[in-house]
């Protein structure tokens, strides 16, 4: 029997963050991992090598539409062995960085699959060990979400890990989902010159996002790809020789078509079933989400539970905060939970991040807003990169003018969230951020020309009639 103070169940970035705070606050830590790579999903198989192969394909697109701009370059030689190299040496760098950082704080790592036996111990499948421990922090993360019908035991049939071992490139390629992770892999495979078709059961791309914010994407890709259905559903998916046979629902959309490969991208399932949670007494929803306080302490006293796990939005920097919360509190220090603002981003291209409340927020919950809108071709540093076609929306409360949620499509998007995240936080109003200077000619102006067209003191565009 291991005797521990704190184990942490999943090393993804949750995971070993916990493990991490809570060894340097002083506890004795041991961390189960399944796998023998440190990282979870999001740094093996998600994350981190989707934006390494995401990088190569800016690299290929910016080439092919250099020729605006006066420079020619060549048709590429693709090296898909190289480029998958590339990926699995980055995430190999991450991985092995954690294993160093987790030996130095003398954190105990046990590889295999751990499940609760009591509100006090788990138990090793592979090995039999039992850890007895004083505290648990749940980190088990999710699962991608599989549709049984769907002939999944076919190569040709791809999840999301699957379709980041890049195997080859597919001729036609089918993205069943156009959330995020499905638009970042057809944004991979089209650059590397797969024709794409995205299948979405609802009215718009990326749904969580307002729709404006999100139709500057939509327009680019919807002149690259070669079908976008939306309000559309996969029927059928039959696995035959010359293809995978698909069937359609939907307006615009054939009755059948065959690809070479398909991509399933509906979404993730959180593992709260999988690890025995009724054994310690930890309550489990259908779904097998964990319900915790601010404190990320579940329904038993010495139990808690971060991540994917306890719910929606399933980011790995909420997890991370949460993390830091769990450890801080079991140490004994007043922390909690308490973030205005979780900023969400899709690395396609053009990107689409937004933070705090969108516009469907506020309608759905009755708050009088004010909105402020900056076209993208209206900037200088855009237009001067070749990119016009983005747009920033800030969204304040009308009474106190308070910034409530933005949402920004275009070029380095997820880098320009951080500012107006930081200002919800921080409770700023209109007038905060307009009278704060930001440097000339650069994309972050666009936020600050966003608030200035909600305040009316906009000179770059002319502002907006106010009522």
């Amino acid at each position: 029997m291991i005797k521990t103070q704190v184990v942490v169940i999943g090393s993804g970035p949750g995971g070993y963050t916990a493990a991490f705070r809570a060894a340097d606050l002083g506890k004795k830590v041991t961390l189960i991992e399944r796998y023998e790579s440190l990282g979870g999903v999001c740094l093996n198989v998600g994350c981190i090598p989707s934006k390494a192969l995401l990088h190569t394909a800016e690299i290929i697109n910016e080439a092919a539409e250099a020729q605006h701009l006066g420079v020619t370059f060549n048709e590429p030689k693709i090296d898909i062995d190289a480029v998958r190299k590339n990926k699995d040496d980055i995430v190999s760098k991450l991985t092995s960085g954690i294993k160093a950082l987790a030996k130095a704080r003398g954190v105990q790592i046990i590889t295999g699959y751990g499940r609760f036996v009591s509100n006090t111990q788990i138990k090793i499948d592979a090995t039999d060990e039992v850890i007895e421990f004083e505290q648990a922090i749940i980190a088990a993360g999710s699962r991608v979400t599989k549709i049984p019908a769907f002939p999944f035991d076919d190569p040709r049939v791809m999840d999301s890990t699957d379709a980041l071992d890049l195997e080859h490139v597919p001729k036609r390629l089918l993205i069943v989902g156009g959330g995020i992770i499905g638009l970042e892999m057809a944004t991979v495979y089209e650059a590397l010159g797969s024709e794409i078709t995205v299948v979405e059961r609802s009215d718009q791309l990326i749904a969580a996002a307002d729709k404006d914010i999100v139709n500057p994407l939509f327009k680019r890709i919807k002149k690259q790809y070669a079908n976008i259905f939306l309000s559309t559903e996969v029927t059928s998916m039959d696995a035959q020789e010359e293809g995978i046979q698909v069937g359609f629902k939907g307006k615009g959309a054939p009755e059948f078509d065959s690809f070479d490969k398909v991509l399933v991208s509906i979404g993730r399932t959180p593992n709260g079933k999988l690890i025995d949670c009724e054994k310690a007494g930890v309550n489990v929803d259908d779904w097998g989400f964990i319900k915790v306080d601010k404190q990320m302490k579940t329904n038993v006293t010495n139990i808690y539970a971060i991540g994917d796990i306890v719910g929606q939005p399933m980011l790995a920097h909420k997890g991370v905060h949460e993390a830091k919360v769990a450890a801080e509190v079991i140490c004994g220090h007043k922390s909690g939970f308490d973030a205005l603002a979780i900023p969400s981003v899709a690395y396609t291209d053009p990107e689409v991040a937004w933070t705090g409340k969108t516009e469907k927020d506020l309608k759905a919950e009755g708050i009088e807003y004010e909105v402020g809108k900056f076209p993208w071709a209206a900037s200088g540093r855009s237009l001067s990169i070749g990119r016009s076609e983005g747009v920033s929306k800030a969204l304040f409360d009308k009474h106190t003018h308070r910034l409530l949620g933005m949402g920004i499509c275009g070029t380095n998007a997820g880098e320009l969230i951080a500012e107006p995240t930081l200002a919800i936080e921080m409770g700023c109003d209109m007038s905060d951020i307009a009278l704060t200077i930001h440097a000339h000619p650069t994309l972050s102006e666009t936020t600050a020309f966003a608030v200035e067209m909600a305040e009316g003191t906009i000179t770059d565009l002319l502002p907006p009639k106010k009522r």
